[in-house]
């Protein structure tokens, strides 16, 4: 699981085994060490209709409506997207890059654009 934050913007990115796991166990968490204190980003199924968050005690738990979860798992569904509190939320798989990078991107979902871009370049 990735998170990416910008302003008011919070961003997961799920590979095809936190969607899994998600599913299985109903919660999900990675977490940074920084020295002293840790940081903690967490995925948490709820019966709600619409994603929410919170932050306390240096986690950020957002909240992911089962329906949604389904969503992802079973259909072609990239991700969703809510603003609560003035926060965009949003949640959604994580593509393997159309260009090179470094990191092991093997449990990423196919790159829906892969196959344009394969296209166009022979």
């Amino acid at each position: 699981m990735k998170i990416r934050i910008k302003n008011n913007s919070i961003r997961y990115r799920l590979t095809r085994t936190d969607v899994n796991t998600l599913a299985e166990s109903g919660y999900l968490e990675d977490q940074v060490n920084f020295p002293g204190n840790t940081f903690t980003y967490a995925l948490l199924l709820t019966d709600d209709q619409q994603l929410a968050s919170a932050f306390k005690e240096s986690t950020i738990t957002l909240f992911m409506p089962k329906t949604m979860l389904k969503a992802l798992a079973e259909t072609d569904k990239v991700g969703f997207e809510h603003t609560a509190n003035n926060i965009c939320l949003l949640v959604e798989k994580d593509f393997t890059c159309l260009d090179n990078v470094s990191e092991d991107q093997s449990d990423n979902y196919p790159n829906p654009l892969a196959e344009k871009v394969y296209a166009q370049s022979n």
